[in-house]
């Protein structure tokens, strides 16, 4: 039964066009075990690993995702040409700052980077890179931001826990040179209606 999960599993994560949760696999399964299903994708994943090959099995975003390697990305970039999502230095301080902060309003961003960061919000989240998670029960009631699941796709992160801490981050080797704009596919997703949130629990 597992050697026939996990030709399913791996079928299903050839065809999804994102990482697949495992509340997701456990449905089309109709509820299997969650043990058998882990233990069928690590199965998979070993013998990707054994095989070599182009492709590997890589948990991510909340589920898992059936990858190319990054040395043949020059090859698929000449048959899929996508066009590019680019993202400003301003833009990534500003995302840096959600992801450490969120949930956040505006008001603090705009502290913390001391300039108008509305052009900068709304680009990100036509990118669904971030999204609004509700809106915080203080006057003006103002919208709270957070990553979304594309963020933790886009830089290859499980999820949250993954963020480096501002101790490691300053422990790495500041580079020579640091880039204007960084480039990526171009993600999906949405979110809407948000809700209403006590600033006094935690989200």
């Amino acid at each position: 039964m597992t050697q026939e999960i996990k030709y399913i599993l791996e079928s299903l994560l050839f065809v999804a066009s994102e990482p697949l949760s495992m509340e997701r696999m456990k449905k089309v399964l109709d509820n299997s075990e969650t043990r058998l299903i882990r233990e069928a994708l690590n199965t998979l994943s070993e013998e990707y690993e054994a095989r070599g090959g182009a492709f590997f099995l890589k948990e991510v975003a909340g589920g898992y995702q059936i990858r190319t390697r990054p040395e043949y990305s020059p090859w698929i970039k000449r048959l899929i040409q996508p066009a590019p999502a680019r993202l400003s230095k301003a833009a990534m301080e500003t995302l840096a700052i959600i992801a450490y902060k969120q949930p956040i309003i505006r008001n603090d961003i705009e502290h913390i980077r001391g300039v108008d960061c509305g052009g900068i919000l709304r680009m990100l989240m036509e990118k669904k890179i971030i999204r609004v998670l509700g809106r915080k029960a203080i006057p003006g009631r103002p919208l709270i931001y957070g990553t979304t699941r594309q963020f933790l796709e886009l830089f290859e992160l499980k999820d949250l826990t993954e963020l480096p801490t501002p101790e490691e981050v300053e422990a790495l080797e500041a580079p020579k040179e640091i880039p204007e704009q960084l480039t990526f596919p171009e993600p999906e997703g949405a979110a809407s209606n948000p809700p209403e949130i006590d600033p006094t629990k935690k989200a």
